[in-house]
């Protein structure tokens, strides 16, 4: 009786699309309001130090006097309290999310050389 009942389950299935997408080819659309990644608009940053002070995971570094913003990418949980607190909204969630790593991921951005780690 179990293997009737298999084989009707592979018939039904056997025509129809699959559950899951192809990921490397087909990428995934994210909803609007999902938490990816953090972003900075590292020309509108006063360098605060706020966005540092409220995260709760301390992924974030902030040097005034060196004008440079860091974030650990694999320490941030995403939660949006950076960008909440930042007062000149500078910061603003990303929807794609942080590739994954074996090692330690650390953006550093540099408002005197205006760097971006996506362009390397």
């Amino acid at each position: 009786m179990a293997t009737m009942k298999f084989a009707e389950y592979v018939l039904k299935r056997l025509f129809k699309k699959p559950a899951t997408r192809m990921y490397p080819v087909v990428k995934r659309e994210y909803c609007e309001r999902t938490r990816g990644h953090i972003d900075i608009d590292i020309n509108a940053c006063i360098f605060c130090g706020i966005c540092s002070r409220k995260c709760p995971t301390a992924a974030i570094e902030v040097s005034r006097n060196d004008k440079a913003w860091a974030i650990e990418r694999l320490r941030c949980i995403q939660c949006g309290s950076c960008v909440e607190n930042c007062p000149k909204k500078c910061l603003t969630m990303g929807t794609s999310y942080t590739p994954p790593s074996s090692g330690s991921i650390k953006d550093v951005f540099d408002a005197r050389v205006s760097n971006n780690p996506e362009d390397h």
